[in-house]
């Protein structure tokens, strides 16, 4: 179990900027697109669940007082859902006579809408330039028919008799340990403390309606696979006055047949001839953009060698300087399977004068024109 404050190198008692510093420096130093050093995502991914926590002041204060951390450093995981503060204040009541029971929530309280994922497909040209993209996103919204009531116009929800509009009803039942009191989900408003009997044409009662909305999102360029852009307020709406959640984008780069990337490098291939390696040439090689570009290759390169373009990569994301990272061809040397007899004749001369024994009874033209009869 590892200690949150010592995973962002920070003591007990720092201060909201400091802890907030020790992420932003971490998160950059361990981010998987700059430190390919082994552990390094492990650590990043480590880094950003203590800042979760620890960034929140109500969680902070619950992880000072309970110190525990559960799977995936999260101090309140393997708890099945269960409201910390509900399950302590239930056994502190214990303690001190209350019996048994559970703080109730307001039903009627604002509540945050949720966040929506969104995969983005783009080209790997697009993301070595950066793209405007239209994009659309199917979300809950308010109704305006109803103004979020879920009434029809000119009604207004009831409050439950039930529960009276706490959304929970109360059951107290006498044992030998004391007063135990469980609570359920009021089963005539399931939970919301109101009534809706006359409800809205438009959402049928639930107050918002599925709509498709359409946003411009501009993609910076050197994004890579998987990066997450976060759209704040882009989510679902909240509900009773509540903020809405927001909008992460998930890039999905696609793969191109011609070049590999790796981080802010490209890679792709030189096909030269035989002569061309060997006695060394200035070759034009395609870039990503579709520029052409000289590279020399120098006499002797050999099969799988690698020769270099300088700054002719993907531009770094978020880089200071605006760096490029660079282009890698990886060089293919061409066997010809057919020649001509003068041809064959000059790599015969060559073979035997440099000593380099080859097969002799390599059928010619005619001989394999016969032997299609045969």
């Amino acid at each position: 179990m590892e200690d949150l404050y010592e995973i962002l190198g920070v003591p007990r008692d720092a201060s909201h900027d400091d802890i907030k510093k020790a992420y932003r420096k971490l998160a950059k130093q361990y981010h998987p697109d700059i430190n390919k050093e082994p552990g390094a995502e492990e650590k990043y991914k480590k880094i950003n669940a203590a800042y979760t926590v620890l960034n929140d002041p109500e969680k902070r204060a619950r992880y000072d007082q309970f110190g525990t951390t559960g799977p995936n450093n999260d101090p309140f995981g393997g708890m099945g859902g269960v409201d910390l503060g509900d399950l302590f204040g239930d056994i502190f009541s214990q303690a001190f006579g209350g019996g048994f029971s559970r703080r109730s929530k307001n039903p009627n309280a604002s509540q945050r809408g949720d966040d929506i994922e969104q995969v983005v497909k783009i080209t790997l040209l697009e993301a070595m330039k950066g793209v405007t993209r239209d994009i659309e996103v199917m979300k809950w919204e308010t109704c305006q028919h109803c103004n979020g009531t879920g009434a029809k116009p000119g009604t207004k929800p009831e409050t439950c008799s039930r529960c009276h509009g706490q959304g929970q009803v109360r059951t107290r039942q006498q044992t030998m340990f004391g007063v135990f009191e469980s609570i359920t989900t009021c089963p005539d408003c399931h939970g919301s403390g109101k009534i809706i009997r006359d409800k809205c044409d438009e959402c049928k009662g639930r107050g918002q309606v599925r709509k498709k909305h359409k946003l411009e999102v501009k993609i910076p360029a050197g994004v890579s696979r998987g990066i997450r852009m976060r759209i704040p307020g882009a989510g679902e709406a909240g509900t009773n006055g509540g903020s809405a959640g927001d909008l992460y984008l998930v890039i999905d780069v696609e793969h191109n047949p011609n070049f590999e990337r790796d981080g802010a490098d490209l890679h792709t291939t030189l096909i030269l001839t035989y002569p061309q390696a060997v006695l060394g040439t200035e070759a034009k090689i395609k870039t990503l953009d579709g520029t052409e570009e000289t590279i020399t290759v120098p006499a002797g390169t050999s099969h799988g060698q690698v020769l270099k373009l300088k700054g002719k990569g993907m531009p770094k994301l978020n880089a200071v300087l605006n760096s490029t990272g660079d282009l890698y061809a990886h060089v293919f040397i061409e066997i010809p399977t057919q020649l001509t007899d003068r041809q064959r004749e000059l790599i015969k001369s060559l073979a035997d004068e440099m000593k380099a024994p080859v097969s002799e009874n390599e059928p010619g033209f005619f001989d394999k024109f016969k032997n299609l009869f045969k």
